[in-house]
């Protein structure tokens, strides 16, 4: 029989809600249980092939956006035009500027910011709930000097392919250009 200050010791490892009956701590438990069901899934395959594999994390590099699996749900499934102002501006935000380049005059570019601006601060005044909008507008200005230097780049790149393009014909011969022409 144990003297009386070693068994009320004794009692209260066992009675002890934070260890097992190994004498080990319910986290350290818990911790093997899960590494232990890891390891047996990984040795069945179960980790094999999944989407996104060997590749790293999307979207590190951005800032946190709170309604970020929103956004990617309708990004993966290609909606549009649906859900709060908040999200559609934010998607017409991060598509504008291939918007622009596509249009051909600067008052048409003028035209597409000045609504978009406009919807942006009109979102803003809505009370009706939803997610907050933090879309910026768009300097025109701004933006209109960033578009002309796009356009400007793009027209330079295409002038140099059409030239490489012709020194590169220059230098066939004659039915060396006659098949490259039927190709």
């Amino acid at each position: 029989m144990l003297p009386p200050d070693q068994a009320d010791s004794a009692a209260t490892e066992v009675n002890d809600p934070e260890q097992n009956t190994a004498g080990q701590s319910m986290m350290e438990a818990r911790a093997q249980y899960v590494e232990m069901a890891i390891q047996q899934a990984i040795r069945r395959g179960d980790f094999d092939n999944l989407p996104g594999a060997g590749k790293p994390l999307a979207n590190l590099d951005r800032a946190y956006d709170p309604d970020w699996w929103i956004r990617q749900k309708i990004e993966s499934e290609k909606i549009t035009g649906l859900g709060p102002p908040a999200l559609t501006l934010r998607t017409e935000n991060a598509e504008l500027d291939a918007r622009l380049d596509s249009v051909q005059s600067e008052v048409a570019v003028t035209e597409i910011l000045r609504d978009f601006n406009s919807r942006v601060v009109a979102a803003r005044r809505q009370l009706q709930g939803g997610p907050p909008v933090v879309t910026p507008t768009r300097d025109v200005a701004e933006q209109l000097a960033l578009w002309r230097e796009r356009r400007a780049a793009r027209s330079e790149a295409a002038r140099q392919q059409r030239e490489s393009e012709a020194a590169a014909l220059a230098a066939m011969t004659w039915r060396e250009r006659r098949r490259a022409r039927s190709q």
